[in-house]
């Protein structure tokens, strides 16, 4: 099962971007989607989950900046990210919430973010 994420880009300090995240040959929307990054240096890392019910989680560093939604009515998952900040910058994926992101073997190419002045 591989999600494909999308949208990445360069901006400055205090940018946002969008993420979008799309699947083929499943349907998402009957499964909860996690976003997922990996900054150079460092180990992949789950950033947020998104549920079938909309119910998001994130983790601290993200939280109050970034958000995640999904449209139902065209199968995607999407990561809004507003003051971005240098630490921010990383290869952002899309995958399945939940999975161990040292062992899970199905990722896509993922979307490349740079934030810097």
């Amino acid at each position: 099962v591989q999600l494909q994420a999308s949208g990445g880009g360069s901006v400055q300090p205090g940018g946002s971007l969008r993420l979008s995240c799309r699947t083929s040959g499943f349907t998402l929307e009957y499964y909860a989607a996690g976003w997922f990054r990996q900054a150079p240096g460092k180990e992949r890392e789950q950033i947020s989950c998104i549920n079938r019910d909309g119910a998001a989680y994130y983790i601290d560093s993200v939280k109050g900046r970034f958000s995640v939604s999904r449209d139902k009515d065209n199968p995607t998952v999407y990561l809004q990210m507003n003051n971005l900040e240098p630490e921010d910058t990383a290869v952002y994926y899309c995958a399945p919430c939940g999975v161990n992101p040292s062992s899970y073997g199905d990722w896509g190419p993922g979307t490349l973010v740079t934030v810097s002045s």
